[in-house]
């Protein structure tokens, strides 16, 4: 097995490593704006060609004029720490798709999708304004190609592995490959809901530093919980937190957030 720690040490020297602004969490990502942003674009064009936009104009302007406000406050929040370049790589978009799925996303560089079946959930200008800045928070801390980036470092773990148990009996090559696969795949699924939790509370930031209520973030998902009966699979086992940590967390996270909005309106 020193062959695998030895190939796995020295992939691990050569990532890239920075920090989530805000959160201070170190994150792995190596693959760039420049890599990610056009395919990223396209992707959101050709989503909209295939797809019906509401035809509802005030819902559709609601989308429109959240995702404004919410945009310039993380805008303002990156050109006033030094992040000037990485504002301008922004191409803010927000629309509002006919659909009953209870969904929003956000891509890379700012392509943000409502679904008409998550306006309920939202309830209110203030709701939107929680889910806008939760999905804006994904792009923002750059969970899409930090995702990339940790998924070929899973795809490398696999070949350390297949490499350091060469030469060994069949059985001892499965027992291996088995407990990485599920020892990754578990890490994958807490790499996940480690991004729900930061996009949650930088959503919470940036919805307060637009002037909305941060307490209708943690209805949000009271509403959202209410919807599915309060039925969610074990947590260990989600790509998000369950309905209940998410509540509590905004709760407790929200006079933080507070104080970080306060202060970076202030700048």
């Amino acid at each position: 097995m020193k062959k695998i720690a030895v190939l796995l040490l020295t992939v691990l020297l050569f990532v890239e490593c920075s920090t989530v602004p805000i959160t201070g969490r170190s994150r792995v990502n190596f693959v760039s704006d420049a890599q990610v942003l056009p395919t990223s674009f396209a992707q959101y064009s050709t989503f909209l060609e295939e797809n019906k936009l509401s035809t509802n104009t005030a819902m559709s302007n609601q989308i429109k004029n959240v995702g404004k406000n919410i945009s310039a406050a993380v805008d303002r929040f990156m050109r006033a720490n030094n992040m000037s370049s990485e504002a301008d790589s922004y191409r803010w978009e927000f629309n509002l798709v006919d659909d009953e799925t209870v969904n929003a996303w956000c891509m890379p560089g700012g392509k943000v999708v409502f679904y008409t079946g998550i306006m309920p959930i939202c309830a209110n200008e203030d709701g939107v304004a929680a889910v806008m800045g939760h999905e804006v928070a994904h792009a923002f801390a750059k969970h899409g190609q930090e995702r990339m980036s940790q998924g070929q470092l899973q795809q490398l773990g696999g070949v350390a592995v297949a490499l350091g148990t060469s030469g060994k009996s069949e059985e001892s090559q499965q027992l291996w490959n088995t407990a990485f696969g599920v020892t990754t795949g578990l890490g994958m699924l807490k790499f996940s809901r480690v991004h729900e939790q930061e996009a949650d509370r930088l959503g919470l930031v940036f919805m307060i530093m637009a002037g909305y209520d941060g307490e209708e973030a943690a209805e949000v998902w009271v509403r959202m919980s209410n919807l599915s009966n309060g039925s969610s699979q074990p947590e260990i086992l989600s790509t998000h937190p369950s309905n209940e940590s998410r509540i509590q967390d905004l709760r407790n996270y929200l006079p933080t957030a507070k104080k970080y909005a306060a202060e970076y309106n202030a700048k």
